[in-house]
């Protein structure tokens, strides 16, 4: 009889991993990130403990939507007042914040849990080539 092997936080070893967005496509790219940070890319995931690793993107200004997505896709947010619904087409928020479009559609995948939040945690977002964090040990990975 084989037993489920089911993982310890304490055994858990964390890496980070640093991710080059540029040309891939918004959403196979979200899906591919949520994978590392949730650790389903490990052999021995368990789905209730934090086993997944961290993750750098670099290049965020760089990814690119398919289709009429540039000139149809909005971002909306409410401010908490009356008649606060705001509206921003991608391509002003691509110009303003690149870094919330990967951060909204990776988000947008995690599960709304606890472990979920603690998981989005560790994703880093950086516009240009290289990123902010000139002292952590990361592995370049090709996606």
């Amino acid at each position: 009889m084989q037993n489920t092997f089911m993982q310890r936080k304490e055994d858990t070893k964390r890496s980070w991993l640093t991710l080059d967005a540029s040309g891939k496509t918004l959403g196979r790219f979200a899906s591919e990130v949520t994978k590392v940070l949730r650790g389903k890319h490990r052999p021995n995931y368990t789905p209730n403990i934090d086993c997944g690793d961290g993750v750098i993107i670099i290049n965020a200004d760089k990814i690119r939507v398919t289709g009429a997505k540039e000139s149809q896709k909005i971002y909306r947010y409410y401010t908490g007042y009356m008649s606060g619904m705001r509206e921003i087409p991608y391509r002003i928020m691509m110009e303003k914040k690149p870094h919330y479009i990967l951060e909204h559609a990776i988000s947008g995948m995690m599960p709304k849990t606890r472990l979920g939040k603690a998981q989005l945690k560790k994703l880093r977002i950086f516009k240009g080539p290289t990123s902010g964090m000139p002292t952590q040990q990361t592995t370049a990975v090709n996606i």
